[in-house]
């Protein structure tokens, strides 16, 4: 992943020697990045993905440059997340998700950064589609996903799938 950059906020590639740091030793990984790191990050909901992850990763080295961890600029500090789960598959989809920690919910980083990894994955030749799945109860990521452009295409009572074409994102 090229560094993403939004007027707030920096993204760099989340690599699986990262994850594998903050598995082992987060206070050493703490030590080692040039930034100061949130409290909270990684989020344990993010964390447990995290020997799947590193094990395909290394594996797959090309998927590992569709993870980022943003940035917020103005503090130097690792607040979130925000990935393509792998890369496009066959059929050009992209699944995209993020986490954004708690302190800094509610400031449109979510959306900002959103927004500028659509613009970036739609450059890819080879992408068609942009697809979420969100959590019915989770209000925030519905409004995050809804001023990002996405719609949603189906419903369950465990989630919401959403879809953002490119031909309909590049008019």
């Amino acid at each position: 992943m090229p560094d993403l950059e939004t007027e707030r906020l920096l993204m760099i590639t989340f690599t699986a020697e990262m994850m594998e740091q903050l598995l082992i030793d987060r206070s050493k990984f703490i030590k080692e990045v040039p930034f100061d790191v949130a409290d909270e990050f990684p989020l344990e909901v993010y964390q447990q993905f995290f020997p799947y992850k590193v094990e395909r990763f290394k594996k797959y080295p090309h998927e590992n440059e569709w993870e980022g961890i943003i940035v917020l600029k103005e503090e130097n500090k690792i607040i979130g997340d925000m990935g393509f789960k792998g890369g496009p598959d066959h059929a050009g989809v992209l699944d995209i998700g993020y986490s954004i920690v708690p302190e800094y919910r509610g400031r449109g980083i979510a959306t900002e950064m959103g927004k500028e990894m659509v613009r970036w994955g739609f450059k890819d030749v080879n992408v068609k589609t942009i697809i979420p799945t969100s959590n019915p109860e989770n209000i925030a990521s519905k409004k995050v996903l809804e001023k990002i452009g996405f719609q949603i295409e189906r419903k369950t009572e465990e989630k919401i799938m959403w879809v953002l074409a490119k031909d309909l994102h590049d008019q």
